[in-house]
């Protein structure tokens, strides 16, 4: 199956760039691994 993906432009968020090409990023605010939900939550 093939994904048709719109163009879209980048952005720059301070060093981060978004959109375009550009891989996609993830933020989290936890320092534990999130498959560890007792220590996640």
């Amino acid at each position: 199956m093939k994904i048709k993906r719109r163009k879209t432009r980048v952005v720059r968020v301070g060093n981060l760039k978004i959109g375009g090409n550009n891989p996609i990023s993830v933020q989290s605010m936890t320092n534990t691994d999130t498959r560890d939900l007792n220590a996640t939550v």
